[in-house]
Parts: C-alpha cells; structure tokens; sequence
C-alpha cells in the first residue's frame, strides 16, 4: 500500500513538473472570467464570506475541468445570480451589467474550449493566443453595438418600439443563419 503511494505521488510530481505556462494562464483565465462575472451578476447584499467562498469554488471547477460540466454549471451559476439581482433584489435591469455579464459569460466559454483543447504539457504559439482572444474580443465587440444598437431602436420607435426590434432581431437572425449556410457551404 505504501508503494502504491509512493507511485502515485511520484506520478503526480512528475505530471506537475511538465505543466507549461500557456495553458495555465488559460485556466487562470477562466477563474478570473467566472469571478469576475459573479461580481458583477450578483447583488452586493448576497456577499458574505461564506458565499464569496462558495463562489470562488465554483469560479474553480471550469478551470480545473473545462471538458466537464463544469462550465455550463458556472454559466448557470451566473444567469442565476443576475436572475437573482433583477427579481429577488429589484435591481433595475441596467444595460451595461447584461452587457458585461454576456461578455463574460462568452469569454469564460470560449476561455473553456480553448483550455479542452490544450494538453497541460503543450507548447503553444503565443500568437494562437492572441488570435483566439482576438476573435473572442470582435464576436463580443459585434454584439454589444448590436445590443445597444436594439435598445436605440425599441426606444426610437415610441410605442412600436418592441415590434421594431423583434423585427430587427428576426433580420438579423436570417441574415446570420445566412451567413453560416454560406460559410459551411464554401468548405
């Protein structure tokens, strides 16, 4: 028994030995994403240390384990605390916080499927990086305007204000599912 330990804590050893620092500032990436975005989607009133803690934990497990389920559990996580913001706590629904908490909830997903595909011992381009943050950055970008964009004209249209942007939504909707027919097409 004590051999077998001995194994296994030497394997251990051996395995943190090869970890390289890209993909370890991936991961460090996504905790600081899923932190930051319960900070901002949480009510103030709901932080305690016990509750800090428990969403530090939380913040944690994608990190740990990307390819899980621990991603979508801490984008549930999240959508709940500013669930929990707008209905528990009256907090009006302000755009710059669904704005940010959208955004952070994209980064730490992409974050995620970047930290799947990298092996701990990997050597990586620093320009892969740049560019997958890049990418991540214009969709995050392109749909914050867009966002803002909506909100300009539901408050433009008076009224019919609600009617303009669903119709707005339905054409951009087409006009992606456009491109995308078109993108898989051209392979």
């Amino acid at each position: 028994m004590v051999a077998a330990l001995n194994e296994r804590v030497r394997a251990l050893r051996y395995a943190a030995n090869r970890v390289s620092l890209t993909p370890l500032l991936v991961r460090v990436g996504i905790f600081v994403t899923v932190l930051v975005g319960f900070l901002v989607a949480y009510p103030v009133e709901v932080f305690t240390a016990r509750s800090l803690l428990a969403l530090t934990v939380v913040a944690v497990l994608p990190a740990v384990g990307p390819r899980r389920v621990w991603p979508a559990f801490a984008a549930l996580v999240m959508v709940g605390g500013w669930l929990l913001a707008a209905a528990g706590f009256d907090r009006p629904v302000a755009l710059w916080r669904l704005l940010a908490v959208a955004a952070l909830l994209y980064l730490a997903h992409s974050l995620c499927a970047l930290a799947a595909l990298l092996p701990f011992d990997a050597l990586v381009d620093p320009d892969l990086i740049a560019r997958w943050l890049t990418r991540a950055g214009a969709v995050v970008l392109a749909s914050a305007v867009l966002g803002i964009l909506l909100v300009w004209l539901g408050e433009a249209g008076g009224g019919r204000g609600f009617q303009t942007v669903t119709v707005a939504g339905l054409l951009v909707a087409v006009g992606l599912s456009a491109l995308l027919g078109w993108l898989i097409r051209r392979r």
